[in-house]
């Protein structure tokens, strides 16, 4: 049986996650699954279960570990006999937990980004709402300002984009992370990354995988947590 390797990536929003993720899933043939897209599209799997999802994203309110696992881990058990890379999921270490019981991460990778570059970047971040796309006004523009490049709809800033909101965010995202960031690390798998550019930071991530990706030990790398 080919060797699986499975991986997750983490940082604060705007790090560069989503471009960095579709780069190493197309370098290296891992199914990308983002917590974002699939909340978005994947709740036909379990209708009840997504509906309460939308409540909470409606309200603006952190959806529950228990409706986050309950709706990612079946669709990782439906990717079992792939390789693959989370965006997004595990965010909380009971999440974590949840995942470690079902499979052994191979490698997580940890984005550390200057508050100064988020803030640059998520002021100048535009979304359509209905897909996710993301676009940059500095380096990932909509053909046409202000609009979806595919749909033609119109584009938004959220407001917690915004600078104001921002600190806030990133206070959250560091006080929910540490817990991950420590278990990973305990486990010997967490890598982490700081910079400002994510092209630069690129080439150590492509060389990072492509070393791990060679060396696996194991042919299969679902485990039982002791």
């Amino acid at each position: 049986m080919a060797k699986l390797f499975r991986a997750a990536i983490m940082g604060p929003p705007g790090s560069g996650k989503g471009t960095i993720s579709k780069r190493i899933a197309q370098s290296f043939g891992l199914q990308y699954l983002s917590s974002g897209h699939f909340l978005r599209e994947g709740t036909t799997v379990d209708p009840e279960a997504g509906l309460l999802v939308k409540t909470y994203v409606q309200k603006g309110m952190p959806i529950p570990d228990h409706l986050m696992t309950r709706l990612m881990l079946p669709k990782l058990q439906q990717l079992r006999d792939h390789s693959w890379l989370l965006d997004g999921f595990p965010r909380t270490l009971a999440q974590a937990q949840a995942l470690n019981n079902l499979y052994q991460l191979d490698l997580v990778i940890s984005l550390n980004i200057p508050y100064e570059t988020l803030r640059e970047r998520l002021s100048n971040r535009w979304i359509h709402p209905a897909s996710g796309r993301v676009y940059n006004m500095s380096f990932n523009p909509p053909r046409v300002q202000g609009k979806d490049d595919i749909t033609g709809e119109l584009l938004i800033q959220h407001d917690d984009d915004k600078p104001e909101a921002l600190m806030a965010r990133l206070r959250h995202y560091k006080e929910v992370a540490k817990p991950v960031i420590d278990l990973y690390k305990s486990q010997g798998v967490l890598h982490s990354f700081s910079g400002t550019d994510t092209d630069k930071i690129w080439p150590y991530i492509n060389t990072l995988f492509s070393t791990k990706m060679h060396t696996q030990p194991s042919e299969d790398c679902q485990t039982q947590t002791p």
